[in-house]
């Protein structure tokens, strides 16, 4: 419901050097600056199973890091660094998927996640949780989730604030070219919001997204490959109460 919606104007290219792809984004900022950050990925250093997914260097100076590596079948360890720094530790075997997550910069919370499919019944389980080790400490976070697919629906409801509030998701799809979908929320105070509904129509000249909110704001986007591994994002956002305020934004990816 929220991707492919932008009101910046950006370039995104790829390209391959050696064993590095390579990732330039150029992003207009509304006074007409332009910002770039660059990134590489490496995939099985030198044969030592060691992978780089995002070694990034952004405008400001500041860096990304994000490398894995796979120690043993179904376990996964990954380490992110930009404001932060986490490691984490991924596990998955048949229907089962666990994600452990560890803030080893300031040591202060560690959180995780489990999922379980039940077969071909087309119902998922999950919950997770954030243990905080600084400050507050102690059981600061938990939710779950179960998720329903059967043909062309897809159900989905999850728990935020403890268990206080419900989110909603409904996907169906009607046919091959168009997708209709929901997003609610419900809770104690207030029964039903309406946080989104759209859909996508897969048109001849491209892929038409659409989707309005509670708050007003009416967004669509165009989706189109123009050549070979070249793709173009238009979008465009209004509000329902003031059509003046019309933004737009375009993203070209190579």
């Amino acid at each position: 419901m929220n991707d492919d919606y932008t009101t910046a104007v950006s370039l995104k290219t790829k390209k391959n050097a050696g064993p590095v792809a390579v990732t330039i984004e150029t992003e207009r900022s509304a006074s007409g600056a332009l910002s770039s950050k660059i990134a590489g990925k490496v995939m099985n250093v030198g044969g030592t199973g060691f992978n780089v997914d995002k070694g990034q260097l952004k405008a400001d100076g500041s860096r990304v890091l994000e490398t894995h590596v796979i120690p043993a079948p179904g376990f996964k360890i990954s380490f992110k660094a930009s404001k932060g720094a986490d490691v984490i530790v991924d596990y998955s075997k048949g229907p089962l998927f666990a994600t452990s997550q560890l803030d080893v910069l300031d040591m202060s919370n560690l959180s995780a996640s489990a999922s379980y499919a039940y077969g071909t019944s087309g119902v998922t389980v999950g919950g997770a949780a954030v243990y905080g080790l600084k400050g507050k400490t102690g059981l600061t976070s938990y939710d779950v989730g179960v998720k329903y697919t059967h043909g062309p629906l897809l159900a989905s409801v999850t728990s935020t604030g403890k268990l206080s509030a419900f989110n909603l998701g409904l996907l169906y799809k009607v046919n091959d070219d168009l997708t209709v979908a929901s997003q609610t929320s419900h809770s104690s105070n207030n029964r039903c919001d309406v946080l989104a509904i759209g859909g996508m129509y897969k048109a001849p000249f491209g892929n038409v997204k659409a989707k309005i909110g509670s708050n007003g704001i009416l967004s669509a986007a165009l989706i189109k490959e123009v050549a070979p591994k070249v793709m173009v994002k238009a979008s465009g956002t209004v509000s329902t109460s003031d059509f003046s305020d019309f933004k737009t934004g375009l993203g070209i990816g190579i």
